[in-house]
């Protein structure tokens, strides 16, 4: 069974503070670490927070307290301009652009001006019907993380989308909601369109908080593939989502976290990144096919690691084998020690050295 594919995402998000330089030298990193995807955000301060939306903790520790939330946001925006210098630089380096859109109308330049198939919604949109629905409705696929969320608002943010990908002019409601996920039609759409990330929204995330067994609970109760959404220092954690089922892995990446700007503490730096790749390859690898049997690396040592019945001294013609005159010792390539009992008791039939196999 041929080992499945992790999808490994460079979150570059708002990592080039602004700077159309540093973004397309993101871009290269992502490439040169080996991600599949590199991750942009597309938005419109004044479309996603109001004046007086307060700054997260982390990001007052990173980025200050004077700077209001709206401005920081302004200073990171992304143009049109930008969008397309940075999806040129992505097929040049052979890797997919990919951006979350955190308004309606950066949803239409993604989707209308862009042509983007893929669309990945942040965790801060998983209450919002109004982004949720829009995705749906442009029946593209979507990465939906889920971060703070719980099990019942994943089911309403689905039911949303099943609504959408089904009856993209029918009215919304709750109701209408709730029928649409109920129906066939609209799991399976669900199922066609949709992966869902684990997340912790936190930067950096405690390790205490991660829960990577919630990764089993949400494909048990959505039967939709998951991945991970990895705001831990360091690697492991990622690497241990691959290991226990995860799709996917999106993880911040930044050229030096010790820059100013809002997430840079809780992103990798290119070696690291890399590192993080490369080990995910290799559990890739590791993983198998559920079958536990004698794999061809290791046939070769059976006999030298596996014991065998010999004689544990010099056994005369005749002799009754017993418990004391046989013994199991290396190598494993004469009678099975599982003759033991079937042994003991009988006659030898010739002489035996010690050691020799029987």
């Amino acid at each position: 069974m041929k080992p499945s594919h992790t999808l490994v995402i460079a979150e570059a998000g708002v990592n080039h503070n602004g700077s159309l330089p540093r973004a397309l030298e993101l871009v290269d990193a992502a490439a040169e670490a080996g991600a599949d995807i590199v991750k942009f955000q597309t938005f419109k301060a004044g479309k996603l927070a109001s004046a007086s939306a307060p700054k997260a903790k982390y990001q007052m520790e990173t980025t200050g307290k004077a700077q209001s939330q709206l401005d920081m946001l302004k200073s990171l925006e992304l143009s049109p301009a930008h969008h397309a210098k940075l999806i040129a630089r992505c097929k040049k380096r052979k890797i997919q652009f990919l951006s979350t859109p955190f308004d309606g109308d950066s949803l239409d330049f993604l989707v209308k001006d862009l042509g983007l198939d893929l669309i990945k919604l942040p965790s801060g949109e998983l209450t919002n019907p109004l982004l949720l629905l829009k995705a749906a409705q442009a029946r593209r696929r979507v990465i939906l993380s889920t971060g703070m969320g719980t099990l019942p608002e994943i089911a309403e943010a689905l039911g949303v989308m099943a609504f959408g990908y089904l009856t993209p002019r029918a009215k919304p409601s709750r109701a209408a909601f709730r029928k649409a996920y109920a129906s066939a039609k609209g799991q399976a759409l669900i199922a066609k369109y949709v992966t869902l990330l684990h997340c912790t929204t936190e930067y950096p995330a405690p390790f205490e908080d991660v829960n990577l067994r919630a990764m089993d609970t949400m494909a048990d109760v959505f039967e939709l593939p998951v991945g991970y959404s990895d705001h831990t220092p360091g690697i492991a954690v990622s690497v241990a989502a691959v290991a226990r089922g995860a799709t996917m892995i999106e993880k911040h990446l930044t050229l030096d976290r010790m820059l100013p700007g809002p997430d840079h503490r809780a992103s990798i730096e290119p070696p690291e990144f890399t590192a993080m790749v490369q080990a995910i390859r290799e559990v890739e690898r590791s993983l198998g096919d559920f079958r536990k049997i004698c794999r061809p690396s290791e046939a070769k040592n059976r006999a030298i690691a596996r014991k065998s019945l010999v004689a544990a001294r010099a056994i005369a013609k005749g002799e009754l084998f017993t418990p004391e005159n046989v013994t199991a010792k290396r190598p494993g390539n004469g009678r099975s020690v599982y003759d033991f009992w079937t042994v003991v008791g009988k006659r030898a039939t010739r002489n035996y050295h010690e050691n020799e196999l029987l």
